[in-house]
C-alpha cells in the first residue's frame, strides 16, 4: 500500500475526500448546461462561395485549350481577393473553372468581383473563345431524389421529352430549389454537307455556317401598310415558302402568255429534260397564306406576265433607272 505511485496517490486523495460528491455534481450540472445553452442547429448553414467559370473553344484540342484559355484564366482569377482554391479542367473545346472561396465570405460580394476581374479582362479573350458563363453553386446543392425512367419501348429522346414534362411537375412543388434533367438524347437538327456540290459552286463549310446561323434567327424589321392593311415584317424566320397563285403552269404555258403579252411570236424547242430537274413540282401556297398572311395580288398568269412585261418596258436597264 506505500508503493502506490503518483496516479494512486492522487486516486486515494479523490475516493476519501469528501468533494469528490460534490465535483461529480458540478461537471454533470456543467454537462446539462452546457447541453440545453449551446446553440444548435439540425442543418448548420456553412457559407462557402463557390463558382463555375466556363468558356467555349469550338475545334481546339485540350492542349490549346489549357494554354491559350485555362492557364490565363486562372491567372487572373487567383488575383481576386478572398478566394481559397481554384480547380480548373481542360477538354476538347472548353475549359471549365471552380472557383472556391473562402469560408463566410458572402456569396453576392464574391461573385460581383469575380464578374469584374473577369470583365476588366474581357479583351485578353483569345480569338475562337466564346464570353466566359459564370454560374453560382452553393454547398447545399446536394441532391436529395433521384428519378429514374427505364423503358424497352421508348427510346432515350422519347424519355427525354417524358423526364422534361415530370421536371415541370416537380417545379410546382413547394420549396423545391432545382430540378435537374441527365442522360438521354437531346433535340437537335444534323446538318449533312455535299462536299461535291459545294466544291461545284465554290463554297467552304466556314461560309455556310454563318447562313445557317442567320436563319435561326428571328426579329422585328417594321411593319408594311397597305389597303388599310398594316402587317409586321420578320426577319430571320426559319422556313421555306411558296409564293406562288397555287395554279401550277406549265413552260408552254408561260411561253403562250408571253407571246400573247409582247404580240409577237416566241421561239422554243422541245428538248428532253436536263439531268437534275426535277420530275414533279408542287405549286401550294396555303403555308405562305396561313403564316405570313400573303395572298397573290395578280392570280392568273397573263396578269402576272403583264405586270413584268410592263416594268422591263418603263425600266431598260432594271434598277438602274430608278
Amino acid at each position: 500500500m506505500n508503493n502506490l505511485g503518483f496516479a494512486g496517490k492522487i486516486a486515494k486523495i479523490f475516493i476519501k475526500s469528501k468533494l469528490t460528491p460534490l465535483i461529480i455534481a458540478g461537471s454533470v450540472l456543467l454537462g446539462i448546461g452546457a447541453v440545453y445553452m449551446l446553440p444548435r442547429e439540425e442543418e448548420p448553414q456553412i457559407i462557402v462561395p463557390m463558382i463555375d467559370v466556363m468558356v467555349q473553344m469550338p475545334g481546339a484540342s485540350s492542349k490549346e485549350v489549357e494554354e491559350r484559355v485555362t492557364k490565363p484564366m486562372e491567372k487572373l482569377l487567383w488575383e481576386i481577393p478572398g478566394v481559397e482554391y481554384i480547380y480548373s479542367t481542360s477538354s476538347t473545346g472548353g475549359s471549365m473553372a471552380i472557383v472556391r472561396f473562402r469560408v463566410g465570405q458572402n456569396e453576392e460580394e464574391a461573385i460581383v468581383r469575380l464578374n469584374q476581374k473577369l470583365f476588366a479582362n474581357v479583351d485578353l479573350i483569345p480569338p475562337g473563345a466564346s464570353q466566359p458563363i459564370v454560374k453560382l453553386r452553393s454547398i447545399d446543392d446536394v441532391p436529395i431524389l433521384a428519378l429514374t425512367l427505364s423503358s424497352s419501348t421508348y427510346d432515350h429522346f422519347t424519355l427525354r421529352r417524358m423526364a422534361a414534362q415530370v421536371t415541370d411537375q416537380i417545379k410546382e412543388t413547394p420549396d423545391v430549389s432545382d430540378v435537374k434533367i441527365i442522360g438521354g438524347q437531346r433535340r437537335q437538327i444534323r446538318v449533312l454537307l455535299n462536299a461535291a456540290r459545294m466544291s461545284s459552286r465554290g463554297l467552304a463549310p466556314s461560309q455556310i455556317i454563318p447562313i445557317l446561323q442567320q436563319a435561326n434567327q428571328k426579329g422585328g424589321s417594321g411593319t408594311l401598310a397597305e389597303e388599310n392593311r398594316e402587317a409586321i415584317v420578320e426577319t430571320g424566320k426559319s422556313g421555306v415558302y411558296n409564293l406562288g397563285t397555287g395554279h401550277p403552269h406549265s413552260v408552254r404555258e408561260v411561253i403562250d402568255s408571253v407571246a400573247r403579252t409582247v404580240g409577237r411570236p416566241v421561239p422554243w424547242t422541245m428538248a428532253p429534260r436536263r439531268p437534275g430537274d426535277p420530275a414533279v413540282l408542287y405549286a401550294a401556297a396555303h403555308k405562305a397564306q396561313a403564316e405570313l398572311h400573303w395572298t397573290p395580288r395578280y392570280p392568273s398568269l397573263d396578269a402576272i406576265v403583264g405586270t413584268a412585261w410592263n416594268w422591263h418596258r418603263s425600266r431598260p436597264h432594271g434598277y438602274g433607272d430608278r
